[in-house]
């Protein structure tokens, strides 16, 4: 949906000083979208460290007698020079109410001081107006006497295509219409069919009259502890042009927030995205406390599944993820006690899965396609449009394909991956499998600090033992069978070794995980020099 008319100047964004909760704080002007009727309202959002808050404009009354103001019936006497002071826009015509639309400084309808911009008119002198029409309500205002008698009730929810202005009153204007349209103001400032042709009594408050005032009033909080940010269409790999859901916790959704231009909706994305962050590592230290130091919590965060195999409508599905000890867990909904952890949908082993990034969405709109691991085939259709997309290959050759929203994230996460796991293959420091060749039970170990070792199963006895550096190769079927090269210190001659296993992807990815955590342990700038993600998200 495109955003025209008003553009308010973006709010200024506050970080605090301090190194240990850097949230931003944040106020501005938003549309709330209805994707049912096609419609936007003018909102204001207010975010904080911990919560996001939508406003509406309503008038209250703020002094005076207690009178409701929801509905407001306000006596007008037709000036000889202005008329009734406002115009009007809107009709039932256009499926909203006529509403006022301007004020006019020291004209009637100002000077009651009970009229608003944004008004609906619920009847003039008695007559219910409600479902007429943009000309019946001009006619009937027009034509209705000296004095006009009206009762109006605020439109908290006025169509962004009425470019109702956000204060009041509006602007002087001495342009009237000849013809009147729903979606142009109708003058009535002008004298109308007035049968007086003396000065009126200007329409002034009377002193125990309620007084009333147009604010912002909280409408919905939505705290922001383990919410998530779509900016997808439901069901869909379109995005919403600036505009996205927050969602919390306990399910209540912002609705959709349209903003007005791509850098207020990116400014406003990546506020909320720190501080959803920043709440989400406060929640983790917590969880941290009641676990041993050999099962903290690394990581965890929203992220969008892909469905393999379903239809269009279910092609992608909020997942929780977290890297805890020595196990990726994936949850339906977050985990927020210590018996919660039990409940994941998915737990793998942290040495026997391999992080894989698909797409990063640069500066210049291009896609990066990046391979963080040789010789293991996948076969993902990367054809749907979601940038920031990474796997997660598991046991068996099965894999899990996730999106988020922000480069940012998708650096996050390729970093956490890489530190869970190298700190599972130091705790472990070694893992065996069963395996088999010829016909002999045999049993494979990868060792941190000894390398590869195959040996009998029973007798126990050594068949053979290489260093990480002695291999040179590898091929596999695909299957169950694996080759590996080793290079011979004293010969330098290549030795083949053929193994078959369970679940050979298991296997594989092990022997990555503990390769990589080698490199990592010598060599931790040029793990780092791999970092597809933070070199070009962080870059641009």
């Amino acid at each position: 949906m495109s955003v025209a008319g008003k553009q308010p100047p973006p709010a200024p964004l506050e970080r605090p000083g301090s190194l240990l909760v850097p949230t931003w704080t944040k106020t501005g002007i938003a549309l709330l979208y209805d994707e049912v009727s096609e419609n936007a309202y003018d909102i204001r959002l207010k975010l904080t460290k911990e919560v996001l808050t939508i406003q509406k404009q309503d008038v209250v009354c703020v002094s005076g007698s207690d009178h409701s103001a929801n509905h407001r019936t306000v006596t007008l006497h037709r000036q000889p020079v202005g008329g009734l002071g406002l115009s009007i826009k809107g009709g039932a015509e256009h499926k909203v109410p006529v509403v006022i639309s301007k004020i006019f400084k020291n004209q009637a309808a100002e000077q009651t001081g009970m009229l608003f911009i944004g008004d609906a008119i619920i009847q003039v002198n008695g007559i219910n107006v409600e479902s007429a029409t943009h000309e019946e309500v001009v006619h009937l205002l027009r034509n209705a006497g000296d004095e006009v008698t009206i009762t109006v009730q605020y439109l908290r929810e006025a169509p962004s295509f009425l470019k109702l202005p956000l204060g009041s009153p509006g602007p002087s204007s001495d342009h009237s219409s000849g013809t009147s349209s729903p979606l142009f103001d109708s003058g009535l400032h002008l004298n109308g069919n007035s049968t007086n042709t003396a000065p009126s009594s200007p329409s002034s408050p009377i002193a125990n009259e309620p007084k009333y005032e147009k604010r912002w009033l909280d409408t919905l909080s939505v705290p922001l502890s383990m919410a998530r940010i779509s900016r997808y269409k439901t069901g869909t790999d379109k995005l919403r042009s600036n505009a996205f859901e927050v969602l919390a916790l306990d399910g209540v959704s912002t609705g959709i927030l349209q903003f007005y231009t791509a850098q207020e909706s990116a400014d406003w994305l990546r506020a909320m995205s720190t501080n959803i962050s920043d709440l989400t590592l406060q929640n983790m230290k917590m969880a941290n406390k009641c676990c041993s130091p050999s099962d903290q919590v690394i990581h965890m965060g929203w992220v969008n599944e892909r469905l393999e195999g379903t239809d269009s409508s279910q092609l992608y599905k909020f997942k929780f993820l977290a890297l805890k000890g020595s196990s990726f867990y994936i949850f339906s909904t977050p985990p927020v006690s210590t018996l919660d952890w039990v409940r994941a949908e998915k737990i793998y082993n942290l040495c026997e899965v391999l992080f894989k990034i698909h797409k990063l969405w640069l500066a210049d709109d291009c896609w990066l396609q990046a391979n963080l691991y040789l010789g293991i085939h996948q076969d993902f259709d990367l054809e749907d449009q979601r940038p920031y997309c990474f796997s997660v290959m598991v046991g068996h050759g099965k894999s899990h394909y996730f999106n988020v929203e922000l480069g940012s994230e998708l650096a996050v996460w390729e970093k956490s991956f890489q530190r869970a796991i190298f700190l599972e293959v130091q705790r472990t420091g070694s893992k065996t499998y069963m395996c088999s060749w010829q016909g002999d039970t045999l049993c494979f170990t990868v060792d941190f600090a000894l390398g590869f070792t195959c040996f009998d199963s029973k007798t126990k006895n050594v068949l053979w033992r290489f260093k990480f550096s002695q291999l040179k190769g590898s091929s596999d079927d695909g299957k169950t069978r694996v080759k590996l090269l080793f290079q011979n210190i004293d010969t330098k001659q290549i030795e083949t070794k053929e193994l078959e296993f369970q679940d050979l992807t298991a296997v594989l990815h092990c022997i990555h995980s503990f390769i990589a955590a080698k490199v990592a342990s010598v060599d931790p700038v040029f793990i780092d020099s791999q970092s597809i993600a933070r070199k070009y998200m962080y870059s641009n």
